[in-house]
């Protein structure tokens, strides 16, 4: 399962047209910044009409290259992203958040390295961009330098206390540390600061399962299913707890419904197929 939450920086905000700017035009601009419940459709074709407009600031435009780039990044192309990022970079060598979001779109391409850089170039413009700390903790995590990733995101909370990702994700990086007491002190500040999280939920389960505690990794996991009853993950893990406590029936129960929900995954066929003989 993939655990780590990737967050973008929010969309800048374009500053609003001059006077006499023809509607058409305002509401291209509306669409490049995400308003009007603008699809990413419209958010591209927006941002294009304000980048070919000529009537817009140096910075504007980086702003609406930015935009465009988070576009094409939820499109998953990342190749146009990362060149519209550069746009935004060229134009506004500043800009904290393009860096950021960037190193977002390499993170996407698997070149981590390049991610790590953008995402510390994002920091030492601004020492206090907390997401660009999480952001790059991510990297790091990616790399398999968990140390790092700890590091990282130990700065994103103390910047932000309230971050939960950032918990969740420093959670996940000292559950793989084997560190599960550790582990669960962050599910649960992430928990406490979000409780609709429902991987939180889940990867804490997964914590009391590895401690051999079944029974409150069987409680995460009803709880992430109340919340989330598409959730194959958990159905899946709470049937591997079910099995750990030897009833056969309840764990085939809940392997089931984790082999409805996602039908190709290969670990759940295995497990249903070994418990049926």
């Amino acid at each position: 399962m993939r655990r780590f939450v990737y967050g973008l920086a929010a969309v800048s905000l374009l500053v609003p047209l001059p006077m006499g700017a023809v509607a058409q035009t305002q509401q291209q601009a509306n669409w490049c910044v995400g308003k009007d419940g603008a699809t990413l459709d419209q958010k591209i074709s927006g941002c294009t009409a304000v980048i070919k407009a000529g009537k817009f600031t140096r910075q504007n435009l980086a702003i609406a290259y930015n935009n465009r780039g988070v576009a094409w990044v939820d499109k998953k192309d990342y190749d146009r992203a990362i060149g519209d990022y550069d746009q935004a970079i060229k134009l506004d060598s500043q800009y904290a958040a393009a860096y950021d979001n960037r190193g977002n779109a390499w993170d996407k391409k698997k070149n981590h390295d390049r991610a790590v850089a953008d995402h510390s170039e994002a920091i030492k413009l601004n020492p206090q961009f907390a997401l660009a700390y999480y952001n790059r903790g991510i990297s790091w995590a990616a790399k398999g330098d968990h140390d790092r990733a700890i590091a990282d995101y130990s700065e994103a909370i103390r910047l932000n206390p309230q971050y939960a990702a950032a918990y969740y994700n420093r959670g996940n990086a000292w559950d793989d540390k084997k560190d599960y007491d550790r582990a669960i002190a962050d599910y649960d500040q992430a928990i406490r600061h979000n409780p609709q999280y429902v991987a939180a939920y889940n990867n804490r389960g997964n914590a009391w399962h590895k401690k051999n505690d079944y029974d409150r990794a069987i409680g995460d996991y009803d709880q992430a299913i109340r919340l989330d009853p598409q959730y194959a993950f958990a159905y899946y893990n709470r049937g591997r707890a079910w099995e750990a406590k030897n009833d056969r029936v309840r764990a085939i129960a809940d392997f089931s419904e984790s082999n409805r929900l996602n039908p190709n995954d290969p670990d759940v066929i295995a497990k249903l197929k070994a418990l049926k003989q």
